[in-house]
């Protein structure tokens, strides 16, 4: 019905407007009674009021999805510190590798050298046989024998030496071969916690990207939930000076109230009773005109004579002066809209001749003391875009 009742008098003012600047008339100022100004405030509570309970959900959402990443991010800081403990220990076998490996190489070096000096040796002790056998090497040594009993000793000598020979010679050609074996498997484990490795500080960089992301998260989600506390608070201090709005304009509606039943009670005088002094009917004119300037002629004389009636009634000022100027009764007096239309003395002569047809005691509206645009529930006299209570 709000939405509705607005939607028509926007229609109704745009109607206005065109009829007005078709006629040459300028835009009227509608007086915004206090009754209208309670029920723009009620509906402006309910709007502050909206926005909180919209705030308070959208805090409590938020303080859900804050709580979820901060459970996210404990997961996180934990799987992030297991990674990092994984990281630490193949880093740890990997200088026990590189370690193993270093000692291999050392006796890999060993190895080949005395293979190399065992080879050497061989070939010395080849090269005396020889020296020492002349030309025909071991079996000059041999034949040189005397006897047949030196001859054996020299045979079993030779083949000793021989034996000895390919024994250390095995020897070393198996330590290196293990060795190297060794060397190879060790370059190959390092190659693969090289590998591990690589992996975990992939994944830790991964890890420790999404503790980033969500601390950051976590963050902005508290920076929201503050400016959402902070909106609720001042959005509370609103609805509470609204509520006093609302209780002053209440009052001040009801002392209306009050005041109208009284005027229509109360003594009234009689229209020849009045002395009007200079100006009120320029006065008259132009509220006329900021009231009801595009109104029809009807609706200008039921302006005026509202005027008059509280000029007449024993509850409000004895003159025009007095009624027009009152404080908060007609809002072209504080929009300085008034003051304008009375510098450039912005009555039509049809205001003028409303004007005059009320002070001469003409009423329209009977012992009407108020008028405002329509609203649901309000029942008065309606006269063009008015009505009149």
């Amino acid at each position: 019905m709000k939405v509705s009742y607005k939607r028509s008098v926007a229609v109704l003012l745009a109607v206005v407007l065109s009829a007005g600047a078709a006629a040459g008339v300028s835009r009227p100022v509608y007086a915004e009674t206090t009754l209208e100004r309670l029920q723009k405030a009620k509906v402006e509570k309910e709007k502050t009021e909206d926005a909180k309970e919209d705030t308070e959900d959208r805090k409590e959402s938020l303080e859900i999805t804050k709580n979820s990443l901060l459970g996210q991010l404990s997961t996180l800081n934990d799987e992030l510190a297991q990674v990092s403990t994984n990281l630490e220990g193949i880093e740890a076998d990997i200088t026990v590798k590189e370690a193993e490996i270093e000692q291999t190489e050392a006796e890999l070096e060993e190895a080949i050298r005395v293979q190399d000096e065992q080879y050497a040796n061989m070939k010395i002790r080849i090269k005396a046989m020889y020296e020492q056998g002349g030309s025909e090497g071991y079996l000059g040594i041999l034949f040189s024998s005397v006897s047949f009993s030196e001859f054996l000793n020299k045979s079993d000598y030779i083949d000793r030496i021989h034996a000895y020979d390919r024994k250390m010679l095995q020897q070393f050609q198996d330590t290196r071969k293990y060795v190297e074996e060794t060397k190879a498997r060790l370059n190959e484990e390092l190659v693969a916690l090289n590998g591990l490795k690589a992996e975990a500080e992939a994944e830790k960089s991964r890890v420790a990207g999404l503790v980033d992301q969500t601390s950051a998260n976590v963050s902005s989600y508290k920076n929201q939930i503050a400016d959402a506390e902070a909106t609720i608070d001042a959005l509370e201090s609103m609805i509470d000076e609204q509520e006093q709005d609302i209780a002053a304009l209440q009052k001040q509606y009801e002392e209306e109230l009050a005041k109208s039943r009284l005027a229509a009670k109360s003594k009234w005088r009689d229209i020849s009773e009045v002395t009007f002094e200079e100006g009120d009917r320029k006065l008259m004119a132009n509220i006329i005109y900021c009231e009801a300037g595009a109104e029809p002629y009807e609706g200008q004389v039921a302006v005026g004579a509202v005027v008059i009636n509280r000029v007449l009634s024993s509850v409000y000022p004895n003159t025009v002066v007095g009624v027009v100027y009152q404080n908060r009764q007609f809002s072209p007096v504080a929009s300085g809209r008034l003051a304008l239309a009375l510098a450039n003395d912005s009555a039509t002569a049809s205001c003028y001749k409303a004007a005059d047809e009320a002070m001469s005691g003409v009423t329209n509206v009977g012992q009407r003391v108020y008028f405002r645009t329509p609203i649901p529930g309000l029942e008065g006299l309606r006269i063009g875009g008015h009505i009149f209570y």
